[in-house]
This record gives structure tokens, C-alpha cells and sequence, in this order.
């Protein structure tokens, strides 16, 4: 595996991801790549060792640190992690531990489990705002009707493993039989038997790849990023600890995606929005129709208000989660003031505005003075 590879394109993010931005990017990679689910392709384990590798680091604040200062180089420096003398079993251990076993047990206690798996929905802000339901699709690997997940051709069975003799194992000794490593049969997979009339539908990997419509209801007050877990709607335990699929499955996880609001800005609960204002609403105060997140609302602009100010109106954001719209628990809307300046005037309200200026006692153009048409036609029409 090049060490010259970057991480951040490993993984398939930028230098200013998040860390939830890099786990979430980790568990697509280590599910794309896992072994599991690629045993026909011989790529399968370096690239997950690399995605692998590209977590461990950027995981790690000061280690990511590093790495973005001075690169690989720096990291050689201040290795922490052998990853190129780790065997591709720890790789999984790690995973494992990571994602609480999600990719299915090896050789672990208790019963295996599924893979879980990650789709994404996009809403509105008023959709948050009020719950709603939408529609998600996607792909996942069930166990396959024809073989009944054996992989072998209806008819024939599959054979012990002549490598492992039938323990779905195999050790090695090394310096001198000082220690022993015990390791997944590289032929069976830890099957423990090898199909030699393969299943012509899932060509003897006892599991094919089906789409799934579902209906997802979206929480109130839910906010982007956040995410919703469908139990048992991901896929069956690998065929290695169960090709009948019999066990746990994993779980669907949801990313919700809310999309920007024309006028409303989320932060928290509460929402925040621009109105803007004559200036004489500024100076003697005014009350005015806005839209809201949930209809229309009074503003009320105190008099003498200034470019910039803040009017809050309590209780206008958004519910917290798992709240309904009449429960008293929203945030609040804060309406950011914004002083409109006219760039034309008619002759009375120049007229006014001169007289105005003058109980200020303040310079300004005298009337028409700042015309431009008067610029360059000082005769008139």
C-alpha cells in the first residue's frame, strides 16, 4: 500500500471535516471494502487497511495534527501505530470495536451479527419543524432464496476445506516455534467448507444484492447530521457464521440532511432571520408583519432601534426533538434589523428631509445638488 496516498482523499473528505464527518466517511469505506463483502476482489483488503489506516490517524487530534503539518514524514517520525506490521485480523478487531461488532463477529463470542447500514434523506426546515415521513431506498446483501444462503447449486453440497480441514482456521508458527498465530482459512473464508457447484444466482456466495423501499418517519425538531436507526433493517450475519442468515441483522442508519431556508438560519433550537426597516420605523418604532417558521407573526420595532439590533420573539423556533408543535418547549426567533437607506427620493421627501436636517444642525447636499442627471445637464429640461 503507497504510503504517498493522502488520507483526507482515502476517505473522501477535506482538511476541515469534522470528526463526526470522518467516522461517518470511515464506516462508508470499511463497509465498501470489508473483505465480507468483496471476496471475489483482490484489492479488497488493501483498501480497507488504507481506510483503516486513514481513520486511526485523522481520528486522532494530535496524530491528524501532525500529519497536516509535515505529512507522512512526520508521522514516521512519531509513528504511534505500526499499521503496515498489523495482520489484516487486527485491522478487523479494531473495526469491530469501533462499531460495536457491526461487520459481524469473527470467531468473537456470542451470536453474529449483521452489517449495518447508512442512506441519507434530505428535508425542509418546515418538515423539521413538524415531523413528517419520507421514502428511503437502498441496496443490501440477503440471503439467497435459490441456495438458501449456502451458496451451493440446488442439488449438490459444498465439501470440507482440505486447507484448514474443516476448522475454518489455520496457525503459523514463527521464530523457531516461539509463538503461534492462529488466522482465517484463506480459501474458505471460515466457512469451514469450500462449494465446488456454485449457486447460479448469488454465484456461491450465499447472498445477493436487493433493493429496499422504506418509510421513514422523521422525528419533530430533528436537526441535520442527526440520525435516525431503522433496528434490524440492515443485513443478515455473514456467511461464514451463519449461511442460513439466521441471527441478529444490523441496523439502517438514516442521516438526516436539512436543506438551507430561504430566510431562516438554524442555530440550535432557535432560528434567526433578517427584516429590514425604513428609517423612520427605526427612529419612531413601528410593528410589522414577518413570516415565521409556522405563519405569520407581529414584530413589533421599538423606536429608536438601531442597524444591526436584535428583536427576539419567544417561543418562535424550532421545538426541541421529540416534541409536538404545541408543546411550550421551542426555541425563540431572533430578527436581525436591517436599516434600508432609499437611493431615490421624490421632491418631498428631500423637502422633509432637509428640514430635518437642519433641527439636527448637520451638513447635507443641498436639494437636487446630488443629482445626477443635474451633473450633466445644469441647464434643465
Amino acid at each position: 500500500m503507497p504510503q504517498t496516498r493522502c488520507y483526507y482523499e482515502i476517505l473522501a473528505i477535506v482538511r476541515e471535516s469534522t470528526q463526526d464527518d470522518i467516522k461517518r466517511s470511515y464506516r462508508r469505506h470499511a463497509m465498501k471494502w470489508h473483505p465480507d463483502r468483496n471476496p471475489d476482489n483482490p484489492d479488497a483488503v488493501n483498501e480497507f487497511k488504507a481506510c483503516t489506516e486513514a481513520y486511526e490517524v485523522l481520528s486522532d487530534p494530535e496524530r491528524r495534527q501532525l500529519y497536516d503539518r509535515h505529512g507522512h514524514a512526520g508521522l514516521r517520525q512519531n509513528p504511534g501505530h505500526d499499521f503496515h506490521s498489523m495482520h489484516v485480523n487486527d485491522i478487523f478487531s479494531m473495526f469491530n470495536d469501533i462499531f460495536g461488532q457491526q461487520a459481524g463477529a469473527r470467531g468473537g463470542r456470542g451470536q453474529a451479527r449483521g452489517f449495518d447500514l447508512e442512506t441519507e434523506v434530505e428535508i425542509e426546515l418546515e418538515d423539521a419543524f413538524a415531523g413528517c415521513e419520507r421514502e428511503v431506498e437502498f441496496k443490501r446483501l440477503d440471503v439467497c432464496v435459490t441456495c438458501t444462503g449456502s451458496g451451493a447449486k440446488p442439488g449438490s453440497t459444498a465439501v470440507n476445506c482440505t486447507t484448514c480441514a474443516g476448522q475454518g482456521q489455520v496457525a503459523q508458527t514463527g521464530f523457531g516455534g516461539m509463538f503461534r498465530m492462529v488466522t482465517t482459512c484463506p480459501d474458505c473464508r471460515g466457512r469451514r467448507t469450500v462449494i465446488k457447484d456454485k449457486c447460479e444466482k448469488c454465484r456461491g456466495q450465499g447472498r445477493v444484492a436487493t433493493k429496499r423501499k422504506l418509510a421513514v418517519h422523521v422525528p419533530i425538531g430533528i436537526e441535520s447530521g442527526q440520525v435516525i436507526r431503522l433496528t434490524g433493517e440492515g443485513e443478515p450475519p455473514p456467511p461464514e457464521t451463519s449461511p442460513d442468515g439466521k441471527g441478529p441483522r444490523g441496523d439502517l442508519h438514516v442521516v438526516v440532511r436539512v436543506a438551507e431556508h430561504d430566510s431562516l438560519e438554524r442555530r440550535g433550537n432557535d432560528l434567526i432571520m433578517v427584516q429590514q426597516m425604513a428609517f423612520a420605523q427605526a427612529a419612531l418604532g413601528a410593528t410589522v408583519k414577518i413570516s415565521g417558521i409556522d405563519g405569520e407573526l407581529d414584530l413589533n420595532i421599538p423606536a429608536g432601534s438601531q442597524h444591526g439590533e436584535a428583536v427576539v420573539i419567544e417561543r418562535a423556533g424550532m421545538p426541541a426533538l421529540k416534541t409536538t408543535p404545541r408543546a411550550t418547549e421551542r426555541g425563540d426567533l431572533h430578527v436581525v434589523l436591517q436599516l434600508v437607506v432609499p437611493k431615490r427620493l421624490s421632491d418631498d421627501q428631500r423637502r422633509l428631509l432637509s428640514e430635518y436636517a437642519q433641527t439636527e444642525k448637520v451638513d447635507v447636499h443641498a436639494s437636487g445638488e446630488s443629482s445626477f442627471w443635474n451633473k450633466i445637464n445644469p441647464f434643465g429640461s
